[in-house]
Parts: structure tokens; C-alpha cells; sequence
């Protein structure tokens, strides 16, 4: 299984991940509250990210670019755009065409793809910086029901034997495939490699669902219950506890300021 983790001698690393937890959520909810306009306190919430890469000494291209994942579903906000509010504004295209958007919709839409983008980086860096087990023992200790966890666990460990089937797949359908000369195109039409396509994720569900069957029951004969070995009574550490108290308080008022900067109709 593949590892988001990785390893480094920095003080993020070496938090109590339910203190990385709980910050990171509050984080989250703090920067989605602000006002469309905020757009100072937007800035010091991505300064408070940066920080706290360097402060983990990771290289802030790797969790910039895992955070772009974020853009394609900030693009279902596009509406916003041409949907807004008054006052409506014109773009002159090529040809003459002329486009109305609202600038309260695209000012929204702005934000929308920043706070998205933010929040990303921040939930990315909790997962680069705290192992997956630590996390889910985390959410154990911080009273999240059972099966919530268990569902997060099973499918995170899932993944990786879909990833698996689908590599068998491709692997199979390039052994029974030829390849054209150099400069043609192979594969067939738009329409064939469309069925083709098709009928691979049907095939995948289908595998999906036998192995799933399969690695279930490899589980139970190997004693596996619900629960998952939490030490409950490790308590956090004075210095986790300062930082928790210190970075609520700052998010807090981040947030107060944002919403009395940001608070113009």
C-alpha cells in the first residue's frame, strides 16, 4: 500500500495527530465561514499553510501540487459567474460576441476556488506530515463513532486493491493489443475505444465486488473485529496542548477580523 507519509525530524511531525486533527478541521471551518471578500485574511490563512511547510520542512511544490485537485470541483461554482447578482458586466470575445457575467457572481466564484484550493493544502499537509494509522487512532480517541472509522479504513486499504485490478487490466488489454506503425493512430474510432472503456469499468465493478467478498472473508478467519487498539488514556502532551489553545485562538480571531473587514453588502 502506498503511503501519503512522509517522514521528516520536524516539529509538525512530531504533534499528537489528535492535536493535527482538530486544528486542521477548525482550520477548514474557519476559512469557509469568511465573507466572499475577505480577501486579506485569505492571504494570511495561506501564509499560516506556508508557515507551517516550512515548518515541516517539506517542499512546498509537492503539497501545492497535490492541492491543484481541488480546481476541477471548484469549476461546479463556473455558474456563480453568469447566475450572480447585479451589477452585470460585458466581455468582448473574438468575433464580436459579447459575454455577460456578474462581478458579485465572479467575485464569489474567486473565493469559492481559493478558500477550496487552501483547505486542500491544509488537509494534504495533515496527511503528508501523520500516518494513516495515527490518524484513524486519532479519530478514535476523539469519540468518532466506530463505523465512521471503519468505513474510512476499509476504504483507504481498498483502494489500493482496485488500483491493483485496474493495473492487471490494462496490462491484459495491451498484451492482446497491436501497435500501429509510428505516426498512426491505433485503438479504432472514438466510439470503439468508448465501449472498450465502458465495458473495462463494468468488468472492474463486477472484480471489485468479488474481491471485496474474497478479502472480507480472508479477514474474518484472520480474527478481524470492528474495533480498532486505541490507547484511550494517552494523554497530550503539554507542549501539544499549547499549540492546540494557541492555534484555536488565532483561527478564532482570524475569523472575528475576517468577518468585520469582509462584513460590506
Amino acid at each position: 500500500m502506498i503511503e501519503l507519509y512522509s517522514h521528516r525530524d520536524s516539529l509538525i511531525h512530531r504533534m499528537d495527530a489528535r492535536a493535527k486533527l482538530v486544528l486542521t478541521l477548525a482550520f477548514i471551518v474557519c476559512l469557509n465561514l469568511l465573507p466572499s471578500h475577505a480577501w486579506a485574511i485569505y492571504i494570511l490563512f495561506l501564509s499560516l499553510v506556508v508557515s507551517m511547510m516550512l515548518l515541516s520542512k517539506l517542499r512546498t511544490g509537492l503539497v501545492l501540487k497535490r492541492s491543484l485537485i481541488a480546481l476541477p470541483f471548484a469549476l461546479a461554482a463556473l455558474p456563480l459567474i453568469f447566475t450572480g447578482s447585479p451589477p452585470m458586466a460585458s466581455l468582448t470575445l473574438f468575433g464580436g460576441f459579447l459575454l455577460k457575467f456578474s462581478l458579485p457572481g465572479t467575485e464569489r466564484f474567486a473565493a469559492i476556488v481559493v478558500r477550496s484550493w487552501i483547505s486542500v493544502q491544509i488537509a494534504v499537509l495533515l496527511a503528508i506530515t501523520t500516518r494513516f494509522d495515527d490518524l484513524m487512532t486519532a479519530l478514535r480517541q476523539l469519540k468518532v463513532p466506530l463505523l465512521f472509522v471503519s468505513i474510512i479504513t476499509l476504504m483507504w486499504r481498498y483502494l489500493f486493491v482496485i488500483l491493483d485490478e485496474v493495473t492487471r487490466m490494462l496490462r491484459a488489454r495491451s498484451s492482446r493489443s497491436a501497435s500501429a506503425p509510428t505516426g498512426l493512430r491505433s485503438g479504432g474510432s472514438l466510439s470503439w475505444r468508448a465501449r472498450v472503456t465502458g465495458g473495462m469499468a463494468g468488468s472492474l465493478f463486477l472484480r471489485a465486488l468479488e474481491r471485496s467478498d474474497r478479502v472480507y472473508a480472508a479477514m474474518l478467519s484472520r480474527g478481524y473485529g470492528t474495533e480498532i487498539p486505541v490507547n484511550h488514556n494517552r494523554p497530550l502532551s503539554d507542549a501539544d496542548r499549547r499549540i492546540l489553545w494557541f492555534g484555536s485562538v488565532l483561527l478564532l480571531v482570524l475569523t472575528l477580523f475576517g468577518m468585520l473587514i469582509g462584513g460590506r453588502p
